[in-house]
């Protein structure tokens, strides 16, 4: 039983309902929210309102947008690579969700930038981390023929009977060297910016690149963009996350030594498997912030807006929608942290957990946004107030990192085969 002498206004953080912080946690969120407000939100507002060859430019805003994050030392890879499991859950959540409480395309631009340089590192190679581990990186998977294909490598979800369906990437073995031939699909995150990217593809390693199953092998290689053969297609334009730049890369007989091979035959579905299990739980985290964004504009809207005789505030229904929101808010935040916790915990990690948390926060992420922008009224479908630009970004989730729909398919699949192993059936 809680016993009060008075009854207070409750004390509530930069992100709501939080317990205990530690005072290096609080340091940390103040640094970011800073970090947020100052650089990413500006940025991020002037980069949505360029089109994609201008905001990957010379001029563009995205260089200082590096150039600040890399003096920040906000994103400092040893230092991340030192901490121990349980710091990682509670640290870099709080620094993802000020990111993207600042701004969504930029946050993820951060962390896709350095892809394939955390994964040199985790090698422990010296020629991985010499080649890579300083490299604007870009990860690299879906193709023009295999979009949400490649959340089935395992080939769990297809057709019964069918083959996966060719894609337009394909890498070969020649001797001591990996030959990529192909295009990615216009949805690369950071491709028009990058030095190298981290790829999964299909592969042929002197049998095909069909399994028995009617499945794909598959690869996992680093790639350096100077070698011959690469070049890069123009930079997407899209609804949302405009401040994430994406695009096509072509690679003709572009050639690698295997020595860059990081997942091969027998690994390269399980090493995919920890990217895409990193990328949800990312998701779900930066997809809070774009709705506690939208929330926070919405309750600083509803007290000065005049409407029915007064500031809106005033109306019982706002004050219940608002309160709706921030419920919506605190509810994802939660799943994203439990997300976090799990993979970092001694059950973790997998992709159920951070798929589970993706798809609940993205889509909540809309509908919160969604009622932002509602509240706004007509001012909430210009580009002179930001709901319009959340809104747009919010969208962006529901089919970024993996479609929802199949993360959701693989979600019951993964439940379904938990429960015949805990039975013994087939």
């Amino acid at each position: 039983m809680f016993v009060f002498d008075d009854v207070p206004l409750p004390k509530l953080g930069l992100t709501g309902l939080e317990g205990m912080m530690s005072e290096e946690e609080l340091a940390i969120q103040e640094v970011a929210h800073r970090f947020a407000e100052d650089i990413m939100r500006p940025i991020g507002e002037k980069m949505d309102k360029l089109t994609a060859e201008q905001a990957v430019s010379e001029d563009s805003p995205v260089w200082e947008f590096y150039q600040k994050l890399d003096e920040s030392g906000i994103f400092d890879l040893e230092a991340i690579g030192g901490m121990s499991n349980e710091e990682k859950a509670r640290i870099l959540p709080i620094i993802l969700e000020e990111f993207a409480w600042g701004d969504a395309g930029l946050t993820l631009l951060s962390m896709v930038t350095h892809f394939a340089a955390i994964t040199a590192v985790s090698t422990g190679k010296a020629e991985l981390i010499e080649r890579f581990a300083h490299l604007r990186g870009c990860w690299i998977g879906t193709q023009p023929d295999r979009g949400s294909d490649v959340l089935d490598i395992d080939k769990t979800e297809s057709i019964p009977g069918s083959k996966h369906g060719r894609g337009n990437l394909i890498a070969r073995v020649d001797g001591d060297e990996l030959v990529i031939s192909g295009q990615t699909s216009a949805w690369v995150s950071g491709a028009p910016l990058a030095e190298c990217g981290l790829m999964y593809t299909q592969c042929d390693y002197g049998d095909g690149i069909y399994r028995e199953d009617g499945g794909l092998h598959y690869v996992g290689v680093l790639v350096p963009f100077d070698l011959p053969g690469f070049s890069r297609g123009l930079p997407l334009e899209k609804l949302g996350l405009r401040s994430l730049p994406q695009g096509e890369l072509y690679f003709d007989e572009v050639r690698v030594p295997m020595s860059y091979v990081i997942a091969g035959k027998d690994t390269a579905y399980p090493s995919f498997f920890g990217s895409l299990t990193f990328g949800n739980m990312e998701m779900s985290v930066t997809y809070t912030g774009i709705a506690r964004a939208a929330y926070e504009h919405a309750l600083d809207y509803v007290h000065e807006r005049k409407q029915g005789g007064g500031v809106i505030i005033n109306h019982q229904s706002v004050r219940v929608r608002l309160f709706d929101m921030f419920r919506n808010v605190e509810a994802c935040r939660a799943m994203a942290h439990r997300a976090f916790n799990y993979n970092y915990g001694p059950n973790g990690p997998h992709l159920l957990g951070s798929a589970t948390a993706k798809t609940f926060v993205t889509k909540t992420s809309v509908d919160v946004t969604s009622e932002a922008l509602q509240m706004f009224g007509g001012n909430g479908l210009t580009k002179e107030y930001p709901l319009e630009k959340l809104f747009r970004d919010a969208r962006a989730g529901l089919i970024t990192d993996g479609e929802n729909n199949v993360l959701s398919l693989k979600g019951g699949t993964m439940l379904s085969n938990i429960f015949k192993d805990k039975h013994g059936l087939t």
